[in-house]
């Protein structure tokens, strides 16, 4: 195809790599260049001489009908500058020879610069074989692990994303990777273990850097407010979650052939500010948050994670900090950060182990609310005395996450400490976002009519019915945040919305349960949750449409 009078030219570079190839299977990398006037979407395409298929792919929208295969450029890549680069990913199936494609095409136009292509091993193994060993960059960790850095998107959320109906539009994002017990370490029965997707990232790496997330969750006693998201390991096992669980983690990322990889862990959500809302002489106090207080069994394991982890070169630990419709009242949130201080200097570990904390974790607060301020008043009263905001110091996560950034550094953390928010669910667009702020007629009025966190209150946790997914994953996007991430992959349950029986320790949490009329924490309130939900962390299909049918920003 020529281009004509008038149009832009184009042109290209291409290389194809072959990253890791076994019996029948191989992953692949794909570097474009646009060496054409610059392009604000890009398509590439080719075709294979044999019967490889692609399944899963990264960084692009990859199709494929027969022998040929199209990758289209993803809402975030798609802007490509003259000499500028971008790269995508896949996995796929083959049989036979695996020859490299011998064409390529930009946006219609045969790329007649292709670079040489990285051919197969002439003998394939009957295994996925293991990367050689990546030279950790020198000069110590980044300031920000996820800045220049492209971030790991998990094989098996993205397969069952892009499953559901519309879910390619979201299905090549980054989402963490939940280690939520001792057998997610090795995985089986058809489920990806740690290494399984070490050894993924190192295919999606290619040449830059990349990020993975994992979520450290399986302390003694875990959850102890909700049982919901209960563990395997008894309030006393702390032994057995060092040796079993966290020694084992931290001797696979320390293989130095993952040392190129920036591994973000997220450590224990959930755990610490129980011990400061949820213990005696407060209204919501539970029985098994004062024995987890009582024994330390928290703060030990936070401390013993944070100190085996964090002497890896290359993992970047980020506490877990609640998010601010629970901490962000006077009476929780200094006793909260002297909380983390303490069980980030537990068991060996110390404040220069932790690189920054994140909120908001599987949560729904929302990210920024535009039309009511904490400081505005209506007829003389305060939103603070609204209903809604119920005396809290904060209206949204980004101002909770950058006081308590604030704080933190007070208290000795690292001045360059960075924050992550969880913004997998807290989009809440849809008809039902507001566009301009309540009636002045009363504080709640005011308040009520122009929040953009329509649950029924602040308390409520579970499958959030009216939720969307929020801002998409980015490096830096306000001062002290190192992050927006999705560490909750959307489409996963909070907690099933009545008993099932299951031997993952999980127990039935009537928040979950969408005819609960209530408790002390969410003010004796509706749960607001999605009917027929699944276990926690199983598929739930109903809650991921609702969450792409009220997107903000809009899909």
């Amino acid at each position: 195809m020529a281009s004509t009078a008038g149009a832009a030219a184009v042109g290209c570079k291409v290389e194809y790599q072959i990253t890791n190839q076994w019996n029948n299977g191989f992953g692949a990398n794909v570097i474009v260049t646009n060496t054409g006037d610059p392009v604000a979407a890009w398509t590439v395409e080719w075709s294979y001489a044999g019967d490889q298929r692609v399944s899963q792919g990264w960084n692009a929208a990859i199709t494929q009908a027969g022998t040929a295969v199209t990758a289209k450029s993803l809402s975030y890549n798609g802007n490509l500058t003259t000499g500028g680069s971008t790269s995508f990913g896949f996995n796929a199936s083959y049989s036979g020879t695996n020859a490299v494609p011998a064409t390529f095409k930009l946006n219609g136009v045969t790329c007649n610069g292709a670079a040489e292509p990285t051919t197969p091993p002439t003998t394939p193994p009957t295994t996925p074989p293991t990367t050689p060993p990546t030279t950790p960059p020198s000069g110590g960790k980044a300031d920000n692990p996820y800045a220049g850095a492209k971030v790991y998107v998990n094989p098996e959320w993205s397969a069952k994303a892009a499953a559901e109906p519309g879910g390619t539009k979201v299905s090549n994002q980054p989402t963490g990777v939940w280690l939520d017990r001792i057998a997610s370490i090795t995985g089986g029965n058809g489920t990806m273990g740690l290494r399984d997707h070490l050894n993924a990232a190192l295919a999606q790496k290619g040449s830059g850097e990349l990020v993975v997330q994992l979520v450290i969750y399986d302390l003694p006693g875990r959850d102890c407010a909700a049982l919901a998201s209960n563990g395997e390991l008894g309030p006393t096992e702390i032994d057995k979650y060092k040796t079993q669980y966290i020694d084992p983690i931290a001797a696979i990322l320390a293989d130095s052939k993952y040392a190129g990889l920036r591994i973000v862990t997220t450590v224990e959500i959930d755990s610490l500010p129980n011990l400061v809302t949820n213990v005696s002489g407060r209204p919501t106090a539970t029985a098994n948050c004062d024995v987890m207080k009582t024994n330390g069994n928290y703060v030990k394991g936070v401390g013993y994670a944070l100190n085996k982890l964090g002497s890896i070169a290359n993992v970047y630990n980020y506490v877990d900090a609640g998010h601010h419709g629970w901490l962000g009242w006077d009476d929780n949130f200094g006793a909260s950060a002297e909380m983390f201080k303490q069980a980030a200097t537990a068991e060996g570990s110390t404040l220069s182990k932790v690189h920054g904390f994140i909120v908001n974790t599987a949560n729904y607060s929302a990210l920024k609310e535009d039309y009511f301020k904490i400081d505005d008043s209506v007829n003389g009263t305060s939103v603070r005395q609204s209903k809604w905001v119920d005396w809290n110091r904060y209206t949204d996560e980004l101002s909770y996450a950058q006081a308590m950034r604030t704080k933190l550094v007070s208290l000795g953390f690292d001045a360059n400490l960075g924050m992550l928010i969880d913004t997998s669910r807290n989009g809440w667009g849809g008809t039902a976002r507001p566009t301009g702020p309540g009636a002045l007629t009363s504080v709640d009025t005011y308040v009520n009519g122009g929040r953009y966190d329509r649950r029924i209150h602040l308390g409520n946790w579970c499958n959030q019915s009216g939720a969307g997914l929020g801002e998409r994953p980015q490096a830096a996007p306000a001062a002290g945040i190192d992050a927006y991430v999705w560490i909750k992959p959307p489409g996963e349950s909070d907690g099933a919305s009545k008993e099932i029986p299951n031997n993952e320790g999980k127990g039935f949490d009537r928040m979950c349960d969408p005819t609960y009329t209530g408790n002390a924490r969410n003010g004796n309130s509706m749960s607001g949750s999605l009917p027929n939900a699944p276990l926690s962390g199983q598929w739930f299909s109903a809650q991921f449409q609702e969450l792409m049918k009220n997107a903000y920003p809009a899909l």
